[in-house]
């Protein structure tokens, strides 16, 4: 009896491009891949999509609510909608950079090596939205922006300080102190979710929070 032979998928050109571009990844320095994902993250997380956003709706938002280029005063001054749509832009302006990071070191054997690498492009990502350099170094707090590095990093640590933080907002109606309360508790988060096998996150927190009440 003859077996009947399967032929194999031939690799279409975007398959080919993605193994060349993994096998030139895999021969880069340590440092190339840490100071291109530095770079990347402050440049990323430097576009004020506030101010972006804001001015489909011809309006300043440097010149109302608290000055800041966050979602929260999208929030203050033009609504839900609006708010939404920066919130989520901010976000991506840290996981982009931090699945860049997890990418370019998908070779290296230590965990906490890949670990401490994105979280400095996660800081490096708040950095840039809080000290922007299109908007002469102004901002927001960063919260979003450290949301987007958290959730590729730490995804149960961004799902549990969801919960949080909706709750606080829902009970106060105040966006701003939802935000301070996630800030406090991610460090007690990190530890109780992650802490035991992967200490190194804990250096997140002592990055970020400063920065959030700097």
């Amino acid at each position: 009896m003859t077996l009947p032979t399967v032929e194999m998928p031939v690799p279409g050109p975007l398959t080919a491009a993605a193994d060349a571009a993994s096998a030139a990844v895999a021969t880069l320095p340590w440092w190339a891949a840490a100071l291109g994902s530095l770079v990347v993250a402050y440049l990323l997380g430097g576009i004020p999509w506030g101010v972006v956003v804001a001015r489909f709706y011809k309006f300043d938002l440097t010149k109302a609510g608290s000055g800041n280029t966050g979602a929260t005063n999208v929030f203050r001054t033009l609504g839900w909608r609006p708010a939404l749509i920066t919130v989520l832009a901010d976000i991506a302006k840290g996981a982009v950079p931090a699945a860049l990071a997890l990418w370019l070191t998908h070779g290296w054997t230590a965990q906490w090596h890949r670990d401490l690498l994105v979280i400095c492009v996660g800081v490096a990502a708040m950095a840039g939205h809080m000290y922007s350099p299109y908007f002469k170094l102004r901002g927001g707090k960063g919260i979003a922006t450290g949301a987007g590095a958290i959730v590729v990093l730490m995804p149960k640590v961004f799902l549990l300080l969801l919960v949080i933080f909706v709750v606080v907002v829902a009970t106060s109606r105040i966006v701003s102190l939802g935000s301070l309360i996630v800030a406090l508790a991610f460090p007690l988060a990190i530890w109780l979710l992650y802490g035991q096998d992967r200490p190194a996150l804990l250096a997140f927190a002592a990055l970020g929070v400063p920065l959030v009440f700097w």
